[in-house]
């Protein structure tokens, strides 16, 4: 009995070990610099998250932080950035580009197109809310379907 028992917890325990490894994303480069000219190099590839402050420091920025690394697995899901710009000094194109006062959440489609501004933290729920309603999220999920189907 004893040997039983002890074979069931060494079963749990393997099978929990592997649920974390699939849990966690396959793309560790979730989190980036915003330090690029523009973002061309993620069309049709990517959703870039662009998170900008005055400072690493602002309360908003470290809110937002903590809430997208508390839910990477649901960004990773669908294909998501997240490029963050804490120094304005610095000017960099995407900053010029995107004219942030202080905090701002910009989400940026797979097209290139600025999706949502927010000057406030965001939910990732709500986040990704917002991509799953976008016509090519819609098509990416059907696709999953129909080959999760096929095989």
């Amino acid at each position: 009995m004893k040997r039983i028992i002890a074979l069931v917890i060494a079963g749990l325990i393997a099978t929990a070990g592997t649920a974390q490894e699939t849990a966690m994303p396959q793309d560790q480069n979730l989190f980036a610099t915003a330090d690029m000219a523009d973002l061309s190099e993620f069309r049709w590839k990517k959703r870039p998250v662009l998170v900008f402050a005055d400072s690493a420091d602002d309360p908003a920025f470290i809110e937002q932080m903590e809430l997208l690394h508390d839910r990477e697995v649901e960004l990773a899901e669908r294909d998501v950035i997240v490029l963050t710009d804490t120094d304005p000094a610095a000017r960099s194109p995407l900053r010029l580009k995107m004219r942030p006062r202080g905090f701002m959440l910009v989400l940026v489609g797979k097209d290139g197109g600025i999706k949502l501004r927010k000057p406030f933290p965001w939910d990732v729920r709500e986040i990704t809310r917002s991509i799953d309603k976008m016509p090519m999220r819609k098509r990416e999920i059907r696709e999953e379907k129909d080959a999760a189907r096929d095989s």
